[in-house]
């Protein structure tokens, strides 16, 4: 049984020196029934860290245990540069693990995940510029996304370009290289896009716009890709190398940065985003300049990046469209869709098949648009599949003013977004109105225009060119009457097909994409002497080599084949073996005489 409790009354009498105050013991508690507000409090900026920190242990605490695993060696790879593992996680890892938790959700922000990095910088940077793509491609960024991603961009190319060691000795593939320049030039297009769109913005939105107006400038973007071709010299290694120049002699050349595979594919990849750049600007002679000494050809480096491999194409064929040079165009469209059609197999292995694949939709558009204002023989595949795709707009191409809708249609589905670098005035609230009000026409509505004016001008070729077909001599006021205009509306339309039927093209060895001659791509040409229109065809031979080409190619693979295979062996029966072969049959021409 426990013994009672003794009261505290009740035992040794308690010294009398030790005082206690009761009030200092018991405070004010309860008293008046009111909280004293003078008492010292915790600083907010202390709380608000302690809930920011509990809340990035929830959230860390949410990480399913795979992508912890996967953060950790993904970190690990690029601390040792082991580039193998780096591509595996970078191609495979990321993107199963994507579509397996994060499909329609964010990854945990760098933050969260820090203490599996230890808080490595570097490797942090490089995971929020995968956070941001993630965001950008399957959810809706934000204005906060928007200038976190600017801001993460520029962190990477600052520690890239400017580090205080020199050129950083960092890994990484070639994919992701392309990628990162890539999605860089991405955001910033879709910044504008976004930005340009005043009655949609809330009143946050709008005061931040008018601070950050250096968010995503378009020069901010030129300078960072113009740093890196300076960097790694890119321009001076082509040239080098298209001069026959010894290895010794480029790496002497190329410098430091330059000698470094990551700093020398950025600087490749830099030309071509440049490329795009300019011509999501509207400038198509200065984007051909950019690349003026990159070679179209299966040869170079880019070429080892699909991606990017396609995207040349499409923006130098664009530009050449754009610059009245449709028979460049066309050659450089069927050369990058042949190469498409034969890689199709292995496109699919690719996380980037579906936007390969739409940017070849867009450049079979392009190229019906180019045979419709420079017809030309074509290659049978490349018809077949536009036929097939664009049937309708295809057939309608070659009617005249008819025909004006399709070329809206397919130009307004192939061309690239265009922006304009003016952004609308923000940090000024009446002209904003008045702004929203009326605001100007979208880019790719002007260069719609330019492009229909010259559409318009050949509107009366194919008429015109049917009618001359029929005759080798022409009285200028009978074909003025079968056009049903006078003689001068008639010498205008001639004058039409006179400058429709020649153009500038690269047919020698032009290395230069600007270079070119003043050819004739008709297979008619005409002279008017006096009264008289005087009509020469010119019969352009059949070209066999492209023929003899493809089936000396099929000969060789079916060669191939039974070169390979197995030898035929023939069934041994019991009866063969025990009986001999019976003497071949002579023939007259076979016998020793006559």
């Amino acid at each position: 049984m426990s013994q009672p409790r003794v009261s505290l009354w009740a035992t040794e009498e308690i010294d009398e020196d030790l005082q206690v105050d009761v009030n200092l013991a018991i405070g004010n508690y309860g008293q008046n029934g009111l909280y004293n507000d003078a008492q010292p409090r915790i600083d907010e900026a202390t709380l608000v860290a302690v809930q920011h920190q509990m809340a990035q242990q929830a959230a860390f605490a949410q990480i399913p245990d795979a992508v912890k695993r996967f953060i950790v060696h993904f970190h690990q790879a690029v601390l040792e540069n082991n580039l193998a593992e780096i591509t595996v996680a970078y191609d495979s890892g990321w993107n199963r693990l994507t579509e397996k938790y994060y499909a329609k959700t964010e990854w945990p922000e760098a933050e969260v995940i820090a203490p599996l990095v230890n808080d490595d910088q570097l490797f942090l940077i490089l995971y929020r510029e995968l956070y941001y793509r993630h965001v950008y491609s399957r959810l809706q960024p934000d204005i906060d996304d928007r200038f976190h991603s600017y801001e993460n961009s520029c962190e990477l190319f600052n520690y890239l370009l400017n580090s205080e060691e020199g050129p950083v000795p960092l890994q990484l593939p070639e994919q992701w290289l392309w990628d990162i320049v890539d999605e860089f030039i991405y955001q910033f297009q879709s910044f504008y896009v976004w930005r340009a769109r005043v009655k949609t913005k809330t009143e946050e939105e709008l005061v931040m716009l008018a601070d950050g107006s250096q968010v995503w400038s378009a020069y901010s973007v030129l300078n960072v890709l113009y740093s890196l071709i300076q960097k790694s010299k890119i321009n001076e290694f082509i040239v080098a190398k298209q001069q026959g120049r010894s290895e010794a002699e480029i790496a002497e050349i190329v410098g430091d940065y330059g000698s470094l595979p990551l700093y020398h594919m950025l600087g490749y990849f830099s030309l071509i985003g440049l490329l795009r750049v300019h011509v999501l600007l509207g400038d198509f002679t200065l984007a051909l300049k950019v690349v003026e000494n990159v070679e179209l050809n299966q040869k170079n480096p880019f070429t080892r990046v699909t991606a990017c491999h396609v995207a040349t194409y499409y923006y130098v064929g664009f530009c050449y469209i754009m610059l009245r040079r449709y028979p460049d165009a066309i050659r450089v469209f069927v050369q990058i869709l042949n190469f498409i059609l034969r890689m199709r197999q292995y496109h699919t292995r690719s996380y980037q098949y579906d936007q390969i694949n739409k940017t070849a939709d867009r450049m079979y558009a392009l190229f019906a648009i180019c045979n419709a204002l420079s017809p030309s023989r074509l290659d049978d595949n490349i018809l077949n599949i536009v036929k097939d795709r664009y049937g309708d707009q295809f057939a309608k191409l070659s009617r005249g003013d008819e025909g004006l809708p399709a070329f809206e249609e397919l130009f307004l589905y192939a061309c690239p977004k265009f922006i304009s670098a003016n952004p609308p005035p923000y940090d000024d609230q009446e002209q904003l109105a008045a702004y929203a009000e009326d605001p100007p026409s979208e880019p790719a509505q002007r260069h719609l225009a330019l492009f229909l004016a010259d559409v318009r001008a050949q509107a009366a070729v194919p008429t015109l060119r049917s009618f001359l077909k029929l005759y080798t001599s022409l009285d200028a006021a009978k074909l003025a009457g079968f056009l049903d205009a006078d003689e001068e509306e008639m010498v205008q339309q001639m004058m039409a097909v006179k400058a429709a039927s020649r153009s500038v093209s690269r047919v020698g060895n032009e290395q230069n994409l600007l270079d070119g001659q003043m050819i004739s791509t008709s297979d008619m040409d005409f002279i008017i002497n006096e009264n008289m229109v005087h009509i020469s065809e010119v019969t352009v031979g059949r070209r066999f080599a492209g023929w003899f080409i493809r089936n000396t190619e099929h000969a060789q693979r079916v060669l191939d084949g039974i070169k390979n295979g197995p030898l035929p062996q023939a069934p041994q029966t019991a009866a063969s073996e025990a009986e001999p072969a019976p003497a071949p049959k002579k023939v007259a021409w076979a016998t020793a005489e006559t």
